[in-house]
C-alpha cells in the first residue's frame, strides 16, 4: 500500500491527517453546503481546494511531496467521498425535517417521497 495510498513511512500518518483531519473538515464543509441549501458543485469545489490543503500538512509537517498529482488525487478522492457523505446526509435530514408531510427517511443518506 505504500507509494499507492501514502507516501510517508507509515500508514498511521495517512490516516491521521488525510482521514481523520482532513475527513473531518470534508464532512463540515459538506454539511455547511448543504445547510446553506447550496448546490452539491460548490461542495465538490471546496472539496478539491481542501485537497491542496492536506497535501501542503503532509508537505509541511511529514516532508511529503506537495506537488505530487498522484497523492493530489488520491487524498482528494477520500475526501471527496467523506463530504459527499456529509453534504447526503445532512441534505436527507433537512428534506425529512423541513418537508415531512411530503419525505421520509428511506436510508441515512437518501429520502424518498411518502406514498
Amino acid at each position: 500500500m505504500q507509494g499507492i495510498l501514502y507516501e510517508e513511512s507509515t500508514i498511521w500518518l495517512f490516516l491521521l491527517v488525510t482521514v481523520v483531519m482532513g475527513g473531518w473538515m470534508a464532512w463540515m464543509i459538506g454539511r455547511g453546503i448543504a445547510l446553506g441549501w447550496r448546490p452539491y458543485w460548490q461542495a465538490v469545489l471546496s472539496l478539491l481546494l481542501l485537497g491542496i490543503a492536506v497535501r501542503f500538512i503532509h508537505h509541511a509537517l511529514f516532508e511529503g511531496s506537495f506537488l505530487s498529482p498522484h497523492y493530489y488525487v488520491v487524498d482528494t478522492i477520500v475526501l471527496l467521498i467523506i463530504g459527499s457523505a456529509g453534504y447526503r446526509a445532512t441534505r436527507a435530514r433537512q428534506m425529512t425535517t423541513q418537508y415531512r408531510w411530503l419525505y421520509e427517511r428511506s436510508g441515512p443518506l437518501t429520502w424518498r417521497a411518502k406514498a
